[in-house]
């Protein structure tokens, strides 16, 4: 398995935007990003660094590996 980066919140949001997702609201930090086909929707904390742990649950949702995700950042 790839060593997960160290990102921020908006590097994620970028990256889920670029395979089809679109932020649909925003409550406090938390940006919720949605994609209709296939469906799937996650929760993004808008921090200047997401725990590796929390970004594994957010490529999980979106049925992201780590590889994928570091060719989208």
């Amino acid at each position: 398995m790839s060593k997960l980066p160290q990102v921020s919140g908006a590097d994620v949001v970028r990256a889920l935007q670029k395979i089809g997702f679109t932020v649909r609201r925003q409550h406090g930090s938390h940006i919720i990003l949605r994609r209709d086909d296939p469906f799937a929707q996650t929760v993004v904390p808008n921090h200047r660094q997401i725990d590796r742990g929390t970004l594994r649950a957010i490529l999980r949702q979106t049925d992201l590996t780590a590889s994928e995700f570091i060719k989208l950042i």
